[in-house]
């Protein structure tokens, strides 16, 4: 028995579904403890958009700890963190003429979604949330009741209440979820009050790689301005560039009233996040919500770097969209070939195995065995998820993707029932407390 078997929660999963130990990592490549080498196509959930270990941003990090740059300072004000502001500023928000105030809530998306939600309801005086089906907004209780996936609901082991949960875009085919909303919202005997705010995935990753359309997000947009509701858009897993530009909600053309970012944001796979609000919005008193360790100066460093290195123009974004081109190509023939359907947007790309939940667990165990790692999406674990490194290379990328062809063949050559492989899939359910 392994110290890891020995001592470790049973809460542990990715260790599961890659059953090795992994010593060192550059780019989009891995490797373990045998020498053996690992395309990585998971990207640490979305965290390391640049890769592993970006040299550019190890050194500045090794450059400001070696100099004994503060570490741990709560949100007391440092060399490290007005650096990230003004990068922010300048290379973000000025050139997409966005007014924000910038929170940091604490170091990971769930912290910046209590602190949207809980916000949202300090400034309209509401109660109610809503949230879409399929949503993943986090762990912890407030971001908890905002999630769709009953598994990880039932795990709070108490209500999860303050929620109203609404169709996603293309939920059912010919319902228009946002008209429904709105003629509930409209009558007064719907027993359906107008909430504090709206919490929506742009593109919900871990519930399917389910993609919004502009044209519903910006009726979405309308539709909570209409009723005085804020709009929260969580873009934790689909920011930072993963779809093209740095917010994804860029290409609809809204300006969300609250923004939720973490993940790549420190380009480092450091724990970071932030909450940007419109300035109005920015009442809390000070300390009315804190933590130890919402100045992480490590992840302001790369965080700034990574702002100069990849936001000072629009070549990553231009990148992404050649590879993604390429990827929806290679993964579309792939569905084709073995009963799937295609659905994303940039570099995070879904093949969807409805009538066959458990092929896509089965494909990412073969490409495992065959040196790539990806993982699975869905409620049922049905969606084989690429969400790799935007600056893969593209030799790296075909190759990656010629091991998810053998995979696939494989997997499904083997098939003879359910569970076939030894590989369970991770099935849940989508939970729902409040239907419009």
């Amino acid at each position: 028995m392994t110290v890891i078997e020995r001592l470790e929660s049973e809460v542990r999963s990715y260790c599961r579904n890659f059953p090795t130990t992994f010593t060192r990592a550059e780019g989009s490549l891995m490797w373990d403890r045998e020498g053996r080498r690992y395309i990585d196509f998971f990207a640490g959930a979305g965290a390391l958009n640049y890769g592993h270990n970006e040299p550019r941003l190890r050194d500045a990090l090794i450059e400001y700890i070696a100099g004994n740059g503060i570490t741990h300072s709560l949100d007391m004000t440092t060399e490290a963190k007005e650096g990230f502001l003004e990068a922010l500023d300048t290379r973000l928000l000025k050139p997409r003429g966005l007014d924000y105030k910038v929170m940091f809530p604490g170091p990971t998306g769930t912290n910046a979604v209590e602190s949207a939600l809980k916000l949202a309801r300090k400034v309209t005086g509401r109660l109610q949330i809503v949230a879409f089906t399929n949503a993943f907004h986090g762990m912890t209780l407030g971001s908890l009741a905002t999630t769709g996936n009953s598994m990880k609901r039932q795990g709070a082991g108490v209500p999860l209440a303050f929620t109203t949960r609404v169709p996603y875009c293309n939920y059912e085919q010919d319902l228009d979820s946002l008209g429904y909303v709105e003629q509930l919202l409209a009558d007064g005997s719907s027993g359906i009050e107008a909430p504090a705010a709206f919490i929506v995935e742009t593109v919900q990753a871990e519930g399917g790689v389910r993609v919004a359309t502009d044209r519903w997000l910006r009726g979405l947009a309308d539709l909570a301005k209409r009723h005085g509701s804020l709009l929260i858009v969580d873009d934790i897993q689909v920011g930072c560039g993963r779809t093209g530009p740095f917010f994804s909600w860029e290409k609809a053309g809204i300006t969300p009233d609250i923004v939720c970012l973490s993940k790549s944001l420190s380009g480092y796979g450091l724990p970071f996040s932030l909450v940007l609000m419109r300035p109005g919005l920015d009442q809390w008193e000070p300390g009315e919500h804190n933590g130890t360790f919402r100045g992480n100066n490590h992840a302001f460093v790369t965080g700034r770097r990574a702002l100069d290195l990849f936001w000072a123009d629009d070549a990553l974004t231009t990148e992404v969209d050649r590879k993604a081109a390429h990827a929806k190509e290679r993964l579309g023939a792939l569905a084709s070939r073995h009963g799937g359907a295609l659905r994303g947007r940039g570099l995070i790309q879904g093949v969807a195995f409805d009538d066959d939940p458990e092929l896509a667990g089965a494909i990412s165990h073969e490409a495992f065995e065959r040196g790539v790692i990806i993982e699975t999406a869905g409620a049922e674990g049905e969606v084989l998820k690429l969400l790799c490194a935007l600056t893969t290379p593209m030799d790296l990328l075909d190759e990656g993707l010629d091991v998810l062809d053998a995979a696939a063949a494989a997997a499904q050559g083997k098939r003879t029932g359910p569970g076939a492989n030894g590989h369970a899939a991770r099935t849940t359910a989508e939970g729902m407390e409040v239907w419009l």
